[in-house]
């Protein structure tokens, strides 16, 4: 039986078949089958984006062998190869690392535990006042560094406010994580198409006539539309707030615990036990792994009969051998310790002796870790990394897509993907470690070990980001020099080392962008946005140009949710501009609402920001459908009025 993949597949070729025998070049036709595998690609995730994005690129860079293109039918290939990798070298995507390093300097500071306090002490308990501040104060900072890293430093934030405020996440994480994507068109530098928008300017430039030619934009270009777009989606959830954000039950006279927690978001009602191993039980002489996924529990503990205790990182591990005479903990449900207990003669303690003060609270507890973009276990399974033995996380669940799977359903074997909540038992000493270690997002703040940060370094921090900030608003120097300017002090003052910087870096976001790159310039150069937007006239070319405006906006905002918003922005500008040029409109102005409208993903959760705040959250799709559906239809209206207004 065919799957869904095959049959979109078999579309798409189809589709693409058609389109070569109406298409008058034979370039172009080979551009729109690229094209439309390029898409169908992102779409589907048959392959991960970063990945399809550097297959087009050497698919790009093959056509240019004289055999291959001889084969085409063409008379050279669809692109340049001495252009081929200038993406790796482009003004944009240096700056994008630049500001990775220079949101994860801010972050290693502190700051962001004082503005959690600023915010409490301002915005009190209401969430009416709450959601206002954080949306703004993260607004403002999306808007000079990536909405992804934005959102990823204010969820610990967004975590110590709800369980001081009492507040439920749920009501507090999609407000902050949709004004972290509007807070990105607040500035050029503040969304990878923003900060993409003037390379691809000066590269469509290549291909147009002199009176065609495009200006680059300035930094505050889009401030006042960024401005009305944040301002619509702050009054948007403080006014609809309470009926389109679920809502989780709980008990109004004191913060849920963190098993209430648990136990509302995940559905795992899991508890702490304290079992021992009698001589006679067939328990002795298994090993850990074939024990746990049997019998659906985790063992966190192990005090073995000299009265050594294993907890925590380098210690219990899947490897780890029963003997006669151990006490165990176990975290698990009723249900499964009763078939646990029965099926392997243990002894159940009526309480937790042994490990009292070892698994109490003030030591030890269940957290939520959050897998980021850049996280170097994506792909990898937690046995592939030993996430116990080497990290002390004792994961017992696992929150992806709105869906939780738990301890006996193959957790451990699973690729880890960004966004990824993984729920976990562990000593809050070995959480605290984690706090520096990019390959995680601690979510759970609220445990009694004090952050680890670079307080002293907080001078460094603000006057590397004022000087790059200085340089890109007063001078005439390149974005990506000034802003790495900000990042290498940062560096050289130790407010981080080299080392956390390169982790700081999103590779995938970074190779994603630079490979796109040529695509762009393909289907510029062999006319195939030319081609595109003649065809697309031919329908709209009669209508009023707000309807010829508002439909590129509407192209795009479908694009970027089946794709990423780098993609979406690399293959519509070309074709935006054409049709600016065929309208007798303005082409920046086109290529500008295609770069704003790729931010327009809050229906579904595609967007990098939406996967990251989802199982914190406890979102479902339905969550985002209901709430970002509306999103969606004010960021066009209120797009298209300030378009309007400003040009």
């Amino acid at each position: 039986m065919l799957n869904i993949k095959t049959i979109a597949a078999l579309l798409f070729a189809a589709f693409a078949l058609w389109l070569s025998t109406v298409a008058p070049t034979a370039s172009i036709a080979w551009m729109i089958g690229i094209l439309l595998l390029t898409i169908y690609l992102f779409a589907f995730e048959v392959i991960e984006v970063d990945e399809t994005a550097i297959s087009i690129m050497v698919i790009l860079g093959l056509t240019s062998l004289p055999i291959v293109y001889s084969i085409m039918g063409l008379d050279s290939g669809l692109v340049d190869n001495e252009r081929l990798f200038d993406g790796f070298s482009s003004n944009a995507v240096m700056s994008i690392i630049a500001v990775m390093i220079i949101g994860a300097g801010l972050d290693k500071t502190g700051l962001m535990t004082k503005v959690a306090s600023f915010i409490l002490k301002v915005g009190g308990k209401s969430e009416s006042r709450i959601i206002p501040i954080v949306s703004s104060a993260v607004g403002l900072i999306s808007s000079f560094m990536q909405n992804v890293g934005a959102a990823a430093l204010f969820i610990p934030v967004v975590s110590r406010i709800s369980s001081r405020s009492g507040v439920p996440m749920s009501r507090l994480l999609m407000p902050m994580g949709f004004t972290a994507i509007l807070g990105g068109t607040m500035t050029m530098v503040g969304s990878s198409p923003l900060i993409l928008l003037n390379d691809l300017i000066l590269t469509t430039n290549q291909g147009l006539s002199a009176e065609h030619q495009m200006n680059t934009w300035g930094l505050f270009s889009v401030t006042p539309i960024g401005i009305a777009l944040v301002a619509t989606g702050i009054a948007y959830f403080v006014i609809a707030g309470k009926f389109v954000l679920p809502t989780v039950k709980e008990d109004k006279s004191e913060s849920i615990s963190a098993i209430e927690h648990f136990q509302a978001v995940y559905k795992i009602n899991y508890d702490l036990y304290e079992v021992s191993v009698p001589n006679d039980s067939n328990l002795v002489g298994m090993k850990l792994d074939d024990i746990e996924t049997i019998s659906r529990i985790r063992i966190i503990a192990i005090q073995d009969v000299n009265s050594h205790n294993l907890v925590g990182h380098d210690s219990v591990d899947r490897s780890t051998a029963i003997e006669a005479g151990m006490t165990l903990g176990v975290l698990t449900s009723k249900e499964d310790l009763d078939g646990f207990v029965e099926g392997f003669k243990l002894n159940l303690s009526d309480k937790i002796e042994k490990f009292a003060d070892l698994l109490s609270t003030q030591n030890c507890g269940t957290a939520e870790v959050l897998i980021p973009p850049n996280s170097t276990l994506i792909g990898k399974t937690a046995r592939d990394v030993w996430l116990r033995k080497t990290y002390g996380l004792a994961m017992v669940a696992i929150h992806r897509g709105g869906k939780t799977m738990k301890e006996g359903e193959g957790i451990r074997d699973l690729s880890f993907q960004s966004g990824d909540t993984l729920v976990v038992h562990v000593c809050w000493e070995d959480l605290e470690r984690l706090q520096g270690n990019t390959d995680f997002i601690v979510v759970t703040s609220e445990y009694p070990v004090q952050e680890e940060s670079r307080p002293d370094k907080v001078k460094w921090a603000g006057i590397f980001f004022a000087i790059a900030l200085f340089l890109v608003l007063f001078t005439d120097i390149k974005l990506s020099i000034a802003l790495m300017a900000g990042a290498l002090g940062m560096i050289l003052t130790k407010v981080l080392k080299i080392e956390e910087a390169y982790r700081a870096v999103s590779w995938k976001t970074v190779f994603l962008l630079a490979s796109l790159i040529p695509l762009g310039l393909a289907v510029s150069k062999t006319g195939t946005a030319l081609w595109i937007a003649q065809e697309t006239v031919k329908v709209v070319g009669d209508m009023a140009p707000w309807i010829i405006l508002a439909s590129i906006a509407i192209l795009a905002t479908f694009f970027t949710l089946v794709m990423s918003n780098v993609g979406a922005t690399i293959l519509l500008v070309p074709i935006a501009v054409n049709i600016a040029i065929q309208v007798g409109a303005d082409p920046a102005i086109y290529a500008l609402t295609v770069a704003i409208a790729t931010s327009n993903s809050f229906l579904i959760p595609t967007h990098q920001v939406n996967a990251l705040i989802m199982g914190p959250g406890g979102y479902k799709v339905t969550d985002f459908i209901k709430a970002g559906g509306i999103m969606t239809l004010l960021f066009l209206v209120v797009m298209m009025i300030m378009m309007n207004i400003v040009f």
